[in-house]
């Protein structure tokens, strides 16, 4: 297993606050859909770590076809950094594997916190939750934008951004 701890507010994750919540994630071009889906996240328990895919399983995981650049575009550790500015992220881990089962068996969050596009049949991470007696949840896609399509839009300057109406602002 190779995971790496970037702690945010939290000193150690194994003092964290229960219910522990541990969305795993890739996140390599932070967009307000990421953001509500953490908020979404947060709000399911006390304290919320992110796991983050590593740059090497970023790279496995989406490999790019040849118009794209490849991911991820921000490195490991300008994510990590981002996501624990975040008022909602109180700590991020690192992980490299192909999926998040070593690193959710060691830290046994009380709250394992997938995507709405997944479900609990097609998580493979599900078995070792299930195991320790921890809980899945799923959070529902609120603003449906791609990251890819972020990027096409820029290598295409085009609009990239969603038309928000400030009063899901407040």
């Amino acid at each position: 297993m190779s995971w790496r701890c970037c702690s945010g507010r939290s000193p150690l994750i194994q003092t964290a606050g229960v219910p522990l919540c541990l969305p795993m994630a890739v996140l390599y071009l932070l967009h307000v859909g990421h953001v509500r889906y953490l908020t979404a996240a947060k709000q399911l328990g006390k304290t919320l770590v992110i796991g983050l895919n590593g740059d090497r399983s970023v790279a496995d995981l989406k490999p790019q076809p040849d118009h794209l650049p490849d991911r991820p575009i921000i490195p490991e550790a300008q994510r990590a950094e981002l996501l624990t500015a975040l008022a909602v992220v109180d700590a991020v881990v690192l992980f490299d594997e192909p999926t998040a089962t070593q690193t959710i068996a060691a830290l046994q969050p009380d709250i394992y916190v997938k995507g709405g596009d997944y479900t609990p049949e097609t998580l493979p991470e599900a078995p070792t939750v299930k195991a320790y007696g921890g809980k899945i949840e799923l959070i529902q896609i609120e603003i449906p934008t791609s990251t890819s399509g972020i990027i096409q839009k820029i290598l295409q300057q085009e609009s990239i951004f969603p038309t928000v109406s400030c009063d899901s602002l407040v």
